[in-house]
C-alpha cells in the first residue's frame, strides 16, 4: 500500500494512508478521477498487483474493493466449483439445516485447494497471454508503435504498447550516448551529460527490435 500511494503520488495523484492503508473510498475516488486519462490502464494494473490476492475461505473478512462487512464468492452463472459449494451452504441454510463439523473441515480443506488452483489458473492465463505477445511482436520487427512507460529501473524502462498491451523494454545501454541514473525517489532515469529524464507515464515512440519467444521478452528502442 505504502509503495502503491508512492508510485501514485509520482504520477500527481495524493492518495491517504490510514494505519498502512489506502481506504477503499480512497481507491474508489482515484478510479473515478482518472476515468479518460491516458493513465488509466497503468493505474489501473497497479492498484490490482497491490491488492492481496482473492483466497476462498471459511472465515468472512469482507470486502475491501466493496467496502462490504459481509461478502461471499459468488458468480453467475456457475462457472467455478467453489461456486456450487456457495449453492450447496445456501441450500442448507434454506432447508433449515446446520453444517457439521465434519463438514465444515471439508470446507476449509476445498477452500484450500481451489484457491490453489486458482492461482495455478491465473499464472498460466498470464503466461499464455505473454506468450501470444511476444508471438505477435516476433512479427512486427522494425515496426514503430507508440506506448506508455509502466515501469522503471536502473536496467531499463518498461513500455506497454498502447493498442495490443504488449510490454517491452528499452535497455539502457540502448537510451542514447548518456549516462543515466536511476533515482528510485523520483522513479526516474536521468541522463547525467544531457540531463534527458524519463519518468512514469512519459508517452513513447518505440521500435520493436526483438522478440524471444523462449525467454518470453520484447526488447524496444525509442525513435
Amino acid at each position: 500500500m505504502k509503495d502503491l500511494a508512492f508510485f501514485l503520488k509520482k504520477l500527481g495523484y495524493n492518495v491517504k494512508l490510514k494505519n498502512g492503508i489506502i481506504p477503499s473510498d480512497e481507491i474508489n475516488l482515484l478510479i473515478h478521477k482518472i476515468e479518460g486519462s491516458p493513465l488509466r490502464d497503468m493505474v489501473h494494473t497497479a492498484i490490482i498487483r497491490t491488492m492481496a490476492k482473492a483466497i476462498y475461505s471459511t472465515k468472512n473478512i469482507g470486502h475491501y474493493g466493496l467496502a462490504f462487512k459481509y461478502y461471499t464468492h459468488f458468480t453467475s452463472p456457475i462457472r467455478r466449483y467453489p461456486d456450487i459449494v456457495v449453492h450447496r451452504i445456501l441450500n442448507l441454510n434454506i432447508l433449515g439445516k446446520t453444517i457439521s463439523n465434519n463438514q465444515f473441515k471439508k470446507y476449509q480443506d476445498i477452500s484450500l485447494e481451489t484457491s490453489q488452483r486458482e492461482k495455478e489458473a491465473a499464472e498460466a492465463e498470464r503466461a499464455s497471454i505473454k506468450y501470444k505477445q511476444v508471438e505477435y511482436m516476433s512479427s512486427r520487427i522494425g515496426d514503430i508503435f507508440d506506448g506508455v512507460i509502466t515501469g522503471i529501473t536502473e536496467w531499463g524502462l518498461y513500455i506497454e504498447e498502447d493498442e495490443t498491451k504488449c510490454e517491452g523494454m528499452v535497455k539502457i545501454r540502448n537510451l542514447g550516448q548518456d549516462y543515466y541514473i536511476f533515482n528510485r525517489k523520483h522513479m526516474s532515469l536521468v541522463g547525467k551529460k544531457y540531463g534527458k529524464k524519463y519518468v512514469l507515464g512519459d508517452r513513447i515512440r518505440f521500435k520493436v527490435v526483438k522478440a524471444d519467444i523462449n525467454k518470453k521478452t520484447i526488447d524496444y528502442i525509442l525513435v
